[in-house]
């Protein structure tokens, strides 16, 4: 096992550029499963879940190769199995998009029922009573999803909660459905988008991805396309806060300010001065001190639960008190412990922490505990005074492409190191 060793205190300063997002990226290659030809995905990201997805895919007999810019070809001509290994999926969440596919195109899934990240219920209660509604036979036995149909019938959905995933699933199991679905109360975030506009382009029937009421009219087969990854916005925003923390000056490349209007507001309000264009943003501290930023997260288009663990190292070296609510998952505040230990002053109570702003953290061993935890944990050691120690951070590579050689190109001191 692998941690880093980061030495605080170094203003960011430089270019660099945004990979290809995680969120966008595993669907997608969900969504393959559905296509007669092969396909070629670019701008993939080199992610330890892209790896998974991967892994999962070829399991089941999928044809997948890849070459040195991270472009993945896919041909599911040579599938032999309908079966995803609770091995594979108990790693990671996004595992339940081949569930949709798999009973669309082939008319049947076992599916083992997920793992991922320890930041709260995510249940995919909401996936399966989509299907059923769609005519699937589905049961759950023994830890999987045992799902079979003849061919899935469009219908209404209206889902309970927003859900990302559920979306994307009912979506890509609705492509290839008899007659049309309405899913009322979907997820309106930038990746859903981006996985419509691939569907679309493999000659899908979608309208409405980006509100609340997408409609899709099904097709009898769906073709192999070339499509490109939408740019990741929490890589973006994540990069932006490493650049406010530490009072420095940073341009980010190949990204989409559009889709990150509620963070680039919020930094806006903490005193950073920022510029953009199509597919740039500069941001520039002026060597100040963030100011502190009340914020709520909830689903797109407001304040992202996966810029929250960011934003709470920003705000606890910010000038001030504030609050910051959680209102999606339910146990992510658990990098408040590690940050506590290097000095900050939070105080959680129930969904909320509050948040007085030091001048100064330090240095501390500390652990990541999931995905955005990880990024969090690194950001306030880019500040603390002395050497922080980040351990088990293989959740920084489920969901960030090469993340210490970018700060290094930045000008940050960090290294990863084997235990």
């Amino acid at each position: 096992m692998e941690k880093l060793l980061i030495e605080g205190g170094k203003p960011l300063k430089g270019d660099v550029r945004i990979s290809g997002a995680k969120n966008a990226v595993l669907p997608i290659l969900a969504a393959t499963l559905l296509a007669e030809g092969p396909m070629r995905v670019a701008n993939v990201p080199h992610l330890q879940d892209v790896t998974t997805t991967m892994e999962l895919l070829g399991r089941m007999g999928v044809s997948l190769t890849i070459d040195e810019h991270m472009n993945i070809e896919i041909d599911t001509s040579t599938i032999e199995e309908f079966f995803a290994h609770y091995e594979v999926v108990k790693t990671m969440r996004a595992s339940i998009l081949v569930l949709g596919p798999l009973l669309a195109r082939f008319g049947k899934a076992e599916v083992s029922l997920p793992g991922g990240c320890a930041i709260g219920s995510r249940p995919v209660n909401l996936h399966l009573r989509g299907l059923e509604a769609m005519g699937a036979d589905i049961e759950v036995k023994g830890g999987y999803i045992h799902a079979s149909c003849d061919r899935l019938k469009g219908a209404h959905l209206v889902m309970d909660n927003v859900t990302v995933t559920g979306t994307e699933n009912l979506m890509m199991a609705a492509s290839l459905a008899e007659g049309t679905s309405v899913i009322e109360n979907a997820a309106r975030e930038p990746e859903v988008t981006d996985l419509a506009n691939c569907l679309i382009a493999m000659g899908a029937n979608i309208e409405g991805a980006g509100t609340d009421t997408i409609t899709v009219h099904g097709v009898k087969e769906l073709k192999g396309c070339q499509y490109s990854v939408l740019a990741d916005r929490i890589e973006t925003g994540t990069f932006l806060v490493a650049a406010a923390i530490t009072g420095g000056h940073i341009k980010l490349k190949d990204t989409q300010p559009q889709i990150l209007e509620s963070v680039l507001q919020k930094l806006d309000r903490a005193g950073a001065s920022i510029t953009s264009g199509h597919d740039w943003i500069e941001i520039d501290m002026h060597n100040r001190r963030p100011k502190s930023i009340n914020l709520r997260t909830a689903p797109y288009p407001a304040f992202p639960t996966d810029m929250q663990a960011q934003f709470t190292a920003l705000n606890a070296v910010a000038e001030g008190s504030c609050t910051i609510t959680e209102s999606v998952f339910e146990n992510r505040f658990m990098h408040v412990q590690e940050m506590q230990r290097m000095g900050a002053n939070i105080k959680v109570e129930g969904n909320t922490a509050i948040v007085t702003g030091v001048e100064q953290l330090k240095a501390a061993p500390v652990m990541a505990t999931d995905l955005r935890a990880s990024a969090s944990l690194i950001l306030a050691g880019l500040v603390a005074e002395g050497q922080t120690v980040v351990d088990r951070i293989y959740h920084i590579d489920r969901g960030y492409e090469c993340i210490e050689e970018k700060l290094v190109q930045l000008g940050a001191n960090i290294r990863r190191v084997p235990h």
